[in-house]
């Protein structure tokens, strides 16, 4: 008997790792393909119908699998700065890769097309509207060519010959053979209207079925539901979310069934979530996982780990030298910022890289408080404060040389 259970034990952890894996997969990539990823692609589909139920009913994701990949519809809680495109420069890099997706879903499957034949589409069509795009112009071609290297990366898109870089440089001397994806038609989330007929950004982000008339009636179990999923989509996708970031009644429903998102967030995604006075955490604890996690590989992470290290020590010896606001953050002038990492840079930038060695201090804690802004671990307010979130404090970095902490 005791075979039987352990046999059977090992048998639902398998199952559950399965799970969680097949899930962060689905999180963490734009869709897993049967031709890049066989085994992943597998591993969905044979877990699709519990992937597909906890994600909608947790989070109102649409799960959609072919024969061919299988993607996560997922949609922001609420929108972040770093939820865009990083490689785009501006609106119309985003205008243009919607207009690359229009022209992708009129062509078959593997149809080979020239990139002078899709740009001359593009543009008249654009003319009918009363919107002039110039291809004689380098900085249209280069919003252009950041839209399509884009849509290579989707592999909705596949470059038989050519490059659109040296399009973008060198103009109609030089064309690219295209061959379109049948992928291309699920980039976009899928919509139950006409996009034109949505009036706010709100309707835009809900979920299909939130966006029927009976739904969001309050005071009814749907209301309940589409709280409940707002808030898995924040805990999901963002690195951090304080009691003061969200809105009372989701406060409310936070902290009062924190033991139940804990576990479900757990037996899902592997996440490892506690309660502290600033709000519900929740930590990955593999480092091999596929999601983008704090402290990153960027030189910026190692730095703000040191600071956070130099000033619990300042705080140590003087607990009040700091104010602090009513949530909690620490309350440092610009001054004193930069004074820290001054300070730092003179203990420990030989350890440095010679970018960071040779910015002055102004233009580092730019970078810095960039980077606790995209993590959300603090902000500058104004031009002569910068606050620390309670997050960022709970971190503590220094350099390790041969086994001796500096």
């Amino acid at each position: 008997m005791r075979r039987i259970r352990k046999m059977a034990g090992g048998t639902q952890e398998r199952l559950r790792a399965e799970l969680q894996q097949a899930a962060q997969a689905l999180l963490n990539r734009p869709w897993i393909t049967k031709r890049k990823d066989p085994e992943m692609f597998l591993l969905v589909k044979s877990h699709y119908e519990k992937l597909r139920d906890w994600f909608h009913d947790h989070a109102g994701f649409s799960l959609i699998v072919t024969r061919s990949f299988a993607k996560l519809e997922k949609i922001p809680g609420s929108w972040q700065p770093w939820m865009r495109i990083e490689t785009f420069h501006g609106p119309r890099d985003y205008a243009l890769f919607a207009y690359g997706l229009w022209y992708l879903e009129g062509r078959g499957e593997a149809e080979q097309f020239l990139l002078s034949e899709m740009v001359d589409a593009i543009r008249e069509h654009l003319l009918s509207l009363d919107v002039n795009l110039d291809w004689t112009l380098y900085e249209h071609r280069l919003s252009m060519a950041r839209a399509l290297k884009k849509l290579r990366e989707l592999d909705v898109l596949v470059a038989v010959e050519g490059e659109e870089s040296d399009w973008a440089r060198e103009g109609g001397n030089h064309n690219v053979l295209y061959e379109a994806s049948p992928m291309a038609r699920y980039v976009l989330r899928r919509f139950p209207k006409d996009l034109t007929a949505y009036q706010s950004m709100e309707e835009l982000i809900a979920p299909a079925d939130q966006l029927l008339p009976a739904a969001a009636d309050p005071g009814t179990g749907s209301d309940v539901q589409v709280r409940r999923q707002k808030i898995f989509r924040r805990l999901i996708q963002e690195p951090v979310v304080y009691d003061w970031q969200w809105p009372d009644e989701e406060r409310r429903y936070v902290q009062t069934q924190r033991s139940w998102l804990i576990e479900q967030m757990r037996n899902m995604l592997n996440l490892e979530g506690r309660r502290f006075r600033e709000g519900l955490l929740f930590t990955w604890t593999d480092v091999t996982g596929e999601m983008e996690l704090f402290p990153t590989l960027a030189g910026e992470s190692d730095l703000l780990m040191l600071l956070a290290g130099e000033i619990r020590r300042i705080l140590h010896k003087n607990p009040g030298i700091f104010e602090k606001d009513e949530q909690g953050n620490l309350l440092l002038t610009r001054a004193e910022f930069e004074g820290i990492l001054s300070r730092s840079k003179e203990y420990h930038g030989d350890y440095w890289s010679k970018g960071h060695r040779e910015k002055t201090s102004s233009l580092l804690a730019d970078e810095l408080i960039a980077h606790l802004r995209e993590w959300n671990l603090g902000m500058q307010e104004g031009v002569h404060i910068v606050k620390l979130y309670p997050a960022f404090m709970r971190w503590n970095g220094t350099y390790d040389w041969k086994g001796q902490a500096e």
